[in-house]
């Protein structure tokens, strides 16, 4: 059976993983540069305890602990941008 090449999805994933985490970089980075400071701009989104971060089920043997926060950066989207245009020029 002939292996067919084509592109591949966690490529795809890695690359816009990648940009997102290069962009919120470069937003902290640039933060206290004025003319750039715009890409720190950005909101949080969390499930949980907005103090903590996390939310807790006690059930009085066992005590779990869950807790997420993304934060969503005008420098992680333009990030994300430049990775799917990368993605589609190879």
């Amino acid at each position: 059976m002939p292996r067919t090449y084509g592109k591949n999805n966690w490529a795809l994933f890695l690359l816009i993983l990648g940009g997102i985490v290069l962009g919120s970089f470069l937003g902290h980075i640039t933060k206290s540069i004025e003319f750039l400071s715009w890409l720190n701009y950005g909101m949080d989104f969390s499930i949980g305890d907005t103090s903590s971060g996390s939310l807790t089920v006690n059930l009085g043997i066992l005590v779990f602990t869950f807790g997420l926060r993304i934060r969503i950066t005008i420098g992680s989207i333009i990030g994300m941008i430049t990775a799917i245009i990368i993605y589609k020029k190879i």
